[in-house]
Formats: structure tokens, C-alpha cells, sequence
């Protein structure tokens, strides 16, 4: 019973924690963060393959497979989303009005 409120004091902690990290990071850093939290995603998918395969119970297979699913959405969604805010920091090229104006005359 006691080991269940370590466990959610230390989450508890680590929420506050990652909150008011992120919180004062600048907004220029947030794509390098998204880049290296989406490398961690990554383990934390690999991690939830390995468990799956040494699974037993039907039971312990179905959450091995809900966290390899959920795992995998989230590390492509985060590089989705990377890339996105990538595209941000690109200069947009202007259209020539020039070639516009030919296919009307």
C-alpha cells in the first residue's frame, strides 16, 4: 500500500517538475526539445515491444499491445508535428506575377 503513494508522490513530483521546466524554456528551443523528447518516445516504444514479447497472459498481452499502439502513435505524431514546426522556420518563396500574367493574355 505504501509503495502506491511513493509511486504517486514521485509522479506527482515529476509532473510539477517537467511543467515548470518546460514552462521557461524559450520558444526557439521548443522544436530541438520536441526532436529529443521524440528520440525518448522512441525507447519508450522499443521498451513497451520488448514487454509485449515476453508477455504471458491474455491479459498482459492486450496492455502490451494498447502501449506498443499508443507508443507508436505518439512517437509518428511527434515527428509529424516536428516537421511542422520546422516548415515555420523556412523563408517562403514569393510567386512571380510576371509568369501569372502569360497564361491569361
Amino acid at each position: 500500500m505504501i509503495d502506491g503513494f511513493i509511486a504517486l508522490y514521485i509522479f506527482a513530483l515529476a509532473a510539477i517538475l517537467g511543467f515548470e521546466i518546460i514552462r521557461k524554456v524559450p520558444v526557439v528551443l521548443h522544436t530541438p526539445l520536441m526532436s529529443g523528447s521524440n528520440f525518448i518516445h522512441g525507447i519508450v516504444l522499443v521498451g513497451a515491444m520488448i514487454a509485449l514479447g515476453h508477455a504471458d497472459t491474455t491479459l498482459e498481452k492486450v496492455f502490451g499491445f494498447i502501449a506498443v499502439f499508443l507508443g507508436a502513435g505518439n512517437a509518428a505524431g511527434g515527428y509529424v508535428v516536428t516537421e511542422r514546426m520546422l516548415e515555420m522556420f523556412k523563408p517562403r518563396v514569393k510567386k512571380d506575377d510576371s509568369q501569372d500574367n502569360q497564361g491569361g493574355q
